[in-house]
């Protein structure tokens, strides 16, 4: 179950597991780590926006989608998430121990720079359906 810290849920990883699982699972799922962290390890099919980018598209996202925020441990994606809040996105969240727990957990990482968002646009950041 989420935990909520600073009126910020946070997810664990089996949440998230279960949320990256899901194509039809409408929620947005965003690494916010930099570029070398992501290309050397990251989950299979999230975008990459850098922190210090997406406060600068945080104006084009859509308020009314559900959002869950990623780092290295969950600090900077928490800084993000509450970032997000202040500016009227009410549903958002943090992936709480970020990629450390993910890979301590055992779950399935790529490498490369599969899906590094570098000319913002919405659809970038909808899952693939299957």
């Amino acid at each position: 179950m989420a935990e909520l810290i600073e009126g910020i849920s946070h997810l664990d990883s089996l949440e998230l597991q279960a949320i990256v699982a899901d194509p039809a699972n409408p929620v947005v799922v965003i690494d916010v780590r930099e570029t070398e962290e992501y290309t050397e390890a990251h989950i299979a099919g999230l975008p990459l926006i850098p922190m210090g980018d997406i406060i600068d598209i945080v104006d084009r996202l859509d308020k009314s989608k559900e959002y869950v925020f990623v780092c290295r441990s969950g600090r900077r994606s928490f800084e993000v998430a509450k970032f997000f809040r202040a500016n009227g996105f009410e549903r958002v969240h943090n992936f709480k121990g970020g990629m450390l727990d993910w890979q301590e957990q055992g779950l399935e990482v790529a490498a490369g720079e599969d899906n590094i968002i570098e000319t913002f646009s919405p659809e970038q950041l909808e899952r693939k359906r299957s």
